[in-house]
C-alpha cells in the first residue's frame, strides 16, 4: 500500500514525505521518488519533523497505514484543511480521534477500504498511461505459497510479493 501510495502521489505531482522504521526502506522509497524520509524509530516525534519539513504547514494528505501506533502523530502532522485517509491498521485498529487536532485544522478524516469498480478502472488507466512499475520484492513459485506469506508477515519486504501461477 505504501509504495503504491508513493507512486500514485508522485504520478500526480505531489511532494512526498514517507515514514518507515527502516533506513534501508527509506532509501528505497527515495529511489522511487520520495522527497523526504523519516525513520519513526530514530525520530519518535516524527510529526514535528513533518512540520519542520513543510515549514510548519503540515501535510495536505496523509495515508494512515500504521494504525493505532501512528494515528495520533498523523493527526498532529496534518495541515490546515488536510485530509487523513485511514487505509490500514498494521498495529491495530483502536485509536483516539483528537477532536482538537481535527477541528483546529478543519481536517477531513476518511476511511478507505475498497473503491468502486469505476475507481479501479481509472486507477488502472492511470497506471498504464504513466507506465507505472511497482517494485517487486520477490517472486515465489506457487508451491512456496506458505513461504511467501511468511515473508509478507516478516515485514522485511519492500514492494510487492508475487506468487507465480504455473501455466
Amino acid at each position: 500500500v505504501s509504495t503504491f501510495g508513493l507512486l500514485i502521489a508522485k504520478m500526480n505531482g505531489a511532494r512526498v514525505i514517507i515514514t518507515s522504521s527502516s533506513d534501508e526502506k527509506l532509501e528505497q522509497a527515495k529511489r522511487l521518488g520520495a522527497d523526504e524520509g523519516i525513520n519513526y524509530r530514530s525520530t519518535p516525534e516524527w510529526h514535528r519533523e513533518v512540520r519542520r519539513l513543510t515549514d510548519g504547514a503540515g501535510a495536505d494528505h496523509i495515508l494512515e497505514i500504521g494504525g493505532q501506533d501512528t494515528f495520533a502523530r498523523s493527526q498532529q502532522s496534518l495541515a490546515l484543511h488536510g485530509r487523513l485517509s485511514i487505509i490500514g491498521g498494521v498495529s491495530g485498529f483502536t485509536g483516539e480521534l483528537s477532536f482538537i487536532e481535527i477541528l483546529g485544522r478543519m481536517a477531513t478524516v476518511q476511511g478507505i477500504f475498497v473503491g468502486s469498480r469505476d475507481m479501479f478502472l481509472a486507477m488502472n488507466q492511470a497506471i498504464s498511461l504513466h507506465r507505472m512499475k511497482p517494485p517487486i520484492d520477490r517472486v515465489f513459485p506457487f508451491d512456496q505459497t506458505p513461504e511467501a506469506y511468511r515473508h509478507l508477515a516478516s515485514g522485511g519486504h519492500f514492494g510487492k510479493i508475487v506468487i507465480a501461477m504455473d501455466a
